[in-house]
């Protein structure tokens, strides 16, 4: 990684790193599928192959991490090991095996004066992804990009330094063994954050769209200061209602997975509404499975009454990501009241209705303007893997071009293609 001192000028190296992805992703947008899916196998197997390489740097990492006291949920987000370095390899084959979106008929017509038009699936261009603490999306970003086309330009947290160094050096690996340019998957080489504003400039019109992913001070920096589109989230606000119709065993069991699998992910619940009518018989047992898994509860009133050690909740717990073990607690009058709440608290993320009541599911399901709204299953499947879309590199909660998990083909664009026997217009 250069320093400051190293290189003559960022903006220069940074406008370096954007010509040479324009010109590679000329070159991926013609490629055949093959050819790309064979760079995905060599870029799979060279993570494996890097295992001892990619555990050592992430160690690094973790210690340095430790060091300045970061919580346990950062950490977890920053931990690499022998089964999550498989999952990214895997996660890199199921992108492999995916249809290619390039070239794809998306609609076709006719017109009357005998003109065929089709809409067909197109690269974006250059990507640039800006992300914190994960490691594993280093590779997911740079196969999703690759498989759809376009050049990536990668700019990972400091926390996950090391890790990420390896595994792009692995994913370049792959690249090069299928004949395709090894600037397809650039990382920025340079720690100083002047950097991320070139990216948010655009590199002198190399930069097509940014993807944040990160904490809110990044993502809203992104969004507030970049002169490219960008597809984001500031954050998952999360929530699930467990109606007055809720089976209490699903109820039980959802709640507890989707807080507790893994707290430090976006798709975590974060607030738990609860219709009173079933509060007595429901909340008692959810709560304490959860407490019983180390999970703190701040309530309301009535949380506090029907629980025991609830921390009382004020408004701040209403609007906050915890990413750690805290569920904030709710009871609301009805399926109206928890859909206002989440309307005024929430973050367009994920949202769950828990029932038996197929009227209530439908009316959640239309009518909560999320992302991704679940009826009976758990929050943490919010997640572009476990839509078949074999990763992500984030959720998009804007409603312009992509919205939910950004996989293959959310980072496409289109153009229309009119064939012609000799039309001429009036």
């Amino acid at each position: 990684m250069l320093e400051r001192a190293e290189i003559s000028s960022i903006s220069d190296v940074m406008r370096d790193l954007g010509s040479r992805a324009r010109r590679a992703a000329r070159v991926l947008a013609t490629a055949s599928p093959e050819v790309k899916d064979t760079a995905l196998q060599a870029m799979a197997d060279a993570i494996r192959a890097s295992q001892a390489v990619i555990l050592d740097g992430n160690r690094r990492d973790i210690d340095a991490m430790r060091a300045k006291g970061q919580t346990t949920a950062f950490l977890d987000r920053g931990t690499l090991d022998q089964g999550r370095i498989n999952a990214i390899a895997s996660a890199l084959e199921d992108i492999k095996s995916l249809p290619d979106p390039v070239g794809s008929n998306m609609a076709s017509w006719d017109r009357p004066n005998g003109l065929k038009i089709s809409r067909v699936r197109t690269p974006l261009g250059v990507i640039g992804v800006i992300y914190e603490s994960r490691p594993n999306v280093t590779a997911d970003a740079g196969a999703l990009c690759l498989k759809a086309g376009n050049a990536v330009i990668l700019r990972g947290g400091s926390d996950t330094l090391h890790s990420n160094k390896a595994i792009h050096t692995a994913l370049q690996q792959g690249v090069k063994e299928a004949g395709l340019p090894a600037d397809a998957i650039q990382m920025v080489p340079v720690s100083d954050r002047a950097a991320v504003g070139e990216m948010l400039a655009g590199l002198d019109g190399n930069l097509d769209v940014i993807v944040p992913r990160g904490g809110k001070s990044l993502v809203g920096r992104i969004q507030s200061e970049a002169r490219v589109p960008v597809f984001a989230h500031l954050e998952g606000l999360v929530h699930i209602f467990i109606d007055k119709a809720a089976d209490p065993a699903k109820a039980r069991d959802i709640v507890l997975n989707s807080k507790m699998r893994r707290t430090g992910i976006c798709g975590a619940a974060e607030t738990l509404l609860v219709h009173q009518d079933v509060a007595e018989m429901i909340l008692p047992d959810v709560a304490q499975r959860l407490q019983e898994e180390g999970c703190e509860i701040r309530g309301d009133e009535t949380t506090r009454r029907l629980v025991q050690h609830v921390v009382p909740a004020t408004i701040d717990d209403w609007k906050t990501e915890y990413l750690d073990k805290i569920l904030a607690v709710k009871t609301v009058p009805d399926l109206q009241s928890a859909m206002d709440h989440i309307a005024a608290f929430g973050s367009s993320h994920t949202d769950c209705i828990i029932t038996e009541d197929p009227d209530a599911a439908e009316r959640f399901l239309t009518e909560v303007d999320s992302a991704i709204v679940l009826h009976n299953a758990s929050t943490q499947f919010a997640d572009g893997g476990e839509f078949g879309m074999g990763a992500e590199i984030g959720i998009a909660t804007g409603r312009m071009h992509a919205r939910g998990p950004v996989g293959v083909e959310q980072l496409t664009s289109f153009k229309y293609q009119v064939r012609g026997e000799g039309q001429t217009r009036p």
